[in-house]
């Protein structure tokens, strides 16, 4: 009898599990939608992001596939993260064309002083609560104006943002391996004309997982790297094989990758680690530090400017420099704080018995080359064997509009006169 409850309780328990297991990897269909007729006749963009993936990774590591669309259409000598180089603030800015400190996501952690609250890359409740995220991303712009979206993972894409979330969507794991996610785009592609989506946003976690773990010159980046390649050359190739007229892909970065120097980090100043006057935060490429006593920040600025080692600066954050768009006067949610310590490449600062990865992003990439990014473009709508200089990873938004014919209803940062040459002449 005993045995028997075991094998009962046993076939729950696996249904149980089967049942999260499910739960988890779900796609979500918002019902309801459909292109309008206007939509149906315009362009398919696909928008691939990799994450980490450096400017150089293509060329370093011989991704012949990339190297190959790039050649064929449009590629850029680097594209520019916006400040600070890291995974969400600039997953949002490519989506939203807004830098992070006007969209909201300064960090991938970080305190809303004003909401009392506290946001984290990792949470759930976070990632779906669309009052955290500035800006009206692309998928939202598209399903406002009639346009049918889908989204594989990409930051925000399960939140309410802007008040609608894509069409079809995945809330974020890492269950699928690149050739599943290659299969479920080419399932939405396949979707009749009116719940087809026009605009697809897709994340691959793999190659920034490895950089952190083994560094940007491992083999294990090079065969993540590799991975990555084939993936991209398999959706290309099924997508073509479908035969939709003026599909359009553009693969893009969030950030490079740098080996950091573990063995020998920065202290936190001693200064710091009294609670009852300050709060910090370390992403270990940027502490950024809230002063509770308004009236203290510029003694202790002056305090730490004088006691810093020649490998960190410290900055006021109004003081910051403009080009970064970080300072003060561009904080729209107060979330940055009111002092910066900015460790020099490939220092950076390390709590007592806390640990690090061997790779990391965050610097300023205009100082760190290794923290450019990505852009590649290929498909009707683009120019062939066009070379761009760098721009920054805001200009992106505009150019996605202008290929669906979408209209931008509200001011962003970037501009589509920094990348209407590599779109073909309107006939």
């Amino acid at each position: 009898m005993k045995r028997g409850i075991q094998i009962v309780l046993l076939f729950f328990s696996l249904m149980i599990y089967a049942q999260q297991a499910n739960t988890d990897t779900a796609q979500v269909v918002i019902p309801g939608r459909t292109n309008t007729a206007e939509a149906q006749a315009k362009p398919y963009v696909i928008m691939i992001s990799t994450d980490g993936f450096r400017y150089d990774y293509a060329k370093k590591y011989h991704a012949e596939n990339l190297l190959e669309f790039a050649a064929e259409g449009v590629q850029a000598d680097a594209m520019i993260p916006s400040y600070p180089s890291i995974t969400f603030p600039n997953h949002w800015s490519l989506i939203t064309g807004l830098y992070p400190s006007h969209h909201g996501l300064i960090d991938n952690f970080f305190y809303d002083y004003k909401r009392k609250e506290a946001y984290a890359m990792n949470s759930k409740k976070n990632a779906e609560d669309g009052s955290w995220y500035g800006g009206t991303p692309l998928w939202t712009l598209a399903e406002k104006q009639g346009m049918v979206s889908a989204s594989l993972m990409w930051v925000g894409s399960a939140s309410d943002a802007a008040g609608t979330r894509p069409s079809y969507y995945y809330p974020y794991h890492e269950k699928f391996k690149p050739s599943e996610k290659v299969e479920k785009v080419v399932n939405w592609l396949k979707l009749p004309a009116e719940n087809r989506p026009h605009f697809i946003s897709l994340y691959f976690p793999e190659v920034d997982g490895s950089g952190h773990h083994y560094g940007p010159d491992a083999i294990e980046t090079e065969n993540a790297v590799h991975l990555i390649d084939q993936a991209i050359g398999e959706l290309v190739k099924k997508v073509n094989d479908l035969g939709l007229k003026n599909v359009n892909f553009i693969f893009v970065s969030d950030h490079g990758m740098i080996k950091v120097d573990g063995g020998a980090p920065l202290e936190i100043p001693a200064l710091l680690l009294d609670k009852n006057r300050f709060d910090f935060y370390n992403s270990q490429t940027l502490l950024r530090v809230y002063v509770k006593n308004p009236a203290e920040i510029k003694t202790v600025y002056k305090e730490l400017k004088a006691n810093k080692t020649n490998d960190y600066e410290v900055y006021l954050d109004k003081k910051l420099p403009k080009y970064l768009h970080f300072a003060t006067r561009d904080d729209k949610y107060d979330r940055i704080g009111q002092i910066l310590l900015i460790p020099k490449a490939p220092k950076i600062f390390l709590e007592k018995g806390k640990k690090t990865s061997v790779g990391k992003h965050g610097y300023n990439p205009k100082l760190v080359p290794e923290m450019k990014a990505t852009f590649y473009a290929w498909g009707p709508e683009f120019k062939n064997n066009v070379v761009v200089k760098e721009f920054t990873n805001v200009n992106v938004y505009p150019l996605v509009t202008e290929i669906l014919g979408l209209k931008i209803d509200e001011p962003i940062d970037g501009k589509l006169k920094v990348l209407k040459e590599t779109l073909k002449d309107k006939k």
